[in-house]
């Protein structure tokens, strides 16, 4: 069984730890579900790519340690996220780790010159889709009895503001400010939200 197989050196032991990773089938998502793979986890990637499927079996070619599946997921959509969770439950049991990682750049437009189109579909996946998982991620954890952990990535762009993308600085602050906010809620019941 590949998730039998201990971690690599020098990683955590997340053996057997149900985690999902959103966004999982490029960039950071994809480095993020490679290093949970090889500290043994359990990882469904999450991803509204439509070559999933082909990225999954590039990924598994390279790391032979834990699960891993695959479904297409468009983080926007209530549905789709809590479809992902349930999902993640079927194949592993539990959910014990979700890093919302999806998310697009948007067009650069400083104030004056932004789209209403482009502030939406940004906000949209950048902002609402972190609340959904996070959302579907703690009823779950909730409901387990068992803690766990939520990730969620912003930016530095969360935290000073481009003067030439402002749709994807706007989404990224308020990813920082929810995830406290999560955080803050859920903590007597060992959810961390970081």
């Amino acid at each position: 069984m590949r998730g039998a197989r201990p971690p690599a050196r020098g990683l955590a032991d997340l053996s057997g730890k149900g985690t999902i990773v959103t966004g999982g089938a490029s960039g950071l998502g994809y480095a993020t579900a490679k290093r949970f793979l090889e500290g043994g986890a359990n990882v469904v990637i999450a991803d509204y790519n439509p070559n999933i499927a082909d990225i999954s079996a590039q990924l598994r070619a390279e790391v032979q340690t834990g699960e891993l599946e695959y479904i297409r997921t468009d983080v926007s959509k209530e549905e789709d996220v809590e479809a992902m969770i349930d999902f993640c439950v079927q194949k592993f049991g539990h959910v014990d780790v979700v890093v919302a990682s999806a998310g697009i750049g948007g067009a650069i437009n400083d104030i004056a010159n932004e789209t209403i189109e482009d502030w939406n579909r940004v906000n949209l996946v950048d902002y609402t889709g972190v609340m959904l998982t996070d959302k579907h991620a703690v009823k779950q954890m909730i409901a387990q009895g068992t803690g766990g952990s939520i990730i969620n990535l912003a930016s530095m762009f969360g935290l000073v503001g481009s003067p030439d993308n402002v749709a994807y600085s706007a989404a990224k602050g308020g990813v920082v400010n929810l995830t406290k906010s999560a955080g803050s809620a859920y903590a007597k019941q060992r959810i961390r939200v970081n």
